[in-house]
């Protein structure tokens, strides 16, 4: 019971330290639990909301039966999200006046290769402080990186603001299906990315990648089955 009460207390001095009054990361805050402590709507009022404005991405689809997934952020009064095909765009919070939009799909940046789409439920948010403000993001089986002012890839990140995300997976895989749904983790100058991987035979691995914020480089992986000298590795003989 000391182990239980020790755990509990430990937990809730974490969570004492964040106010929930921001939306400024992946489902409202570190934890992800969607809640906002803001008071101004309550049950007494909620009933009177209205529209204050509508924003359509143009990509609505009705024969494929395009959908929006994504759970926007804001930063700095601007609302950043994506849109059925993958286009990531930033909107005024308060008018829905659409600042840019970037394309991951267009020939400029791709150089005529094609790219999967994929769903997306949200986007990943760091700065250092002062005036680097970037925006991270997979479409397809790349992890963008896109300048949070301006709307255009970091050319110092990866391949021209972009990695692959079969990275570190091997070269047997590379023609494999990877991609991410959920956006990554920030963690200091880092973003540790999951990934979606098809599920049948032959299927590319799912490990866990870290990923340096400025240049792109994987600084750790861990791998979801262990190679050999790794950890766990003798459970998988």
């Amino acid at each position: 019971m000391t182990g239980l009460v020790f755990l509990f207390l430990v937990c809730n001095a974490c969570h004492s330290k964040n106010k929930y009054d921001q939306w400024s990361q992946y489902k409202g805050s570190d934890d992800n639990i969607q809640y906002s402590s803001l008071t101004e709507i309550d049950t007494s009022n909620v009933s009177t909301l209205a529209i204050a404005w509508e924003y359509h991405t143009g990509d609505a689809d009705t024969i494929s039966h395009s959908q929006i997934q994504c759970n926007p952020i804001i930063v700095n009064g601007l609302l950043f999200g994506t849109s059925p095909k993958m286009k990531l765009f930033a909107i005024d919070a308060e008018t829905g006046a659409e600042k840019w939009q970037f394309n991951p799909f267009d020939s400029i940046y791709n150089s005529g290769k094609l790219s999967s789409l994929n769903s997306c439920r949200g986007v990943t948010y760091w700065s250092d402080g002062n005036n680097d403000g970037r925006l991270f993001y997979t479409a397809g089986s790349y992890l963008w990186c896109i300048s949070s002012e301006t709307g255009k890839p970091i050319n110092a990140f990866g391949d021209g603001g972009k990695i692959d995300l079969h990275v570190g997976l091997g070269d047997d895989v590379k023609d494999q299906f990877v991609t991410a749904t959920s956006p990554g983790t920030i963690y200091k100058d880092l973003i540790v990315m999951g990934s979606r991987v098809n599920e049948g035979h032959q299927a590319a691995p799912g490990h866990i990648r870290a990923f340096d914020v400025r240049t792109g480089k994987m600084k750790w992986i861990f791998r979801t089955i262990p190679q050999p000298g790794e950890t766990g590795y003798e459970s998988w003989k």
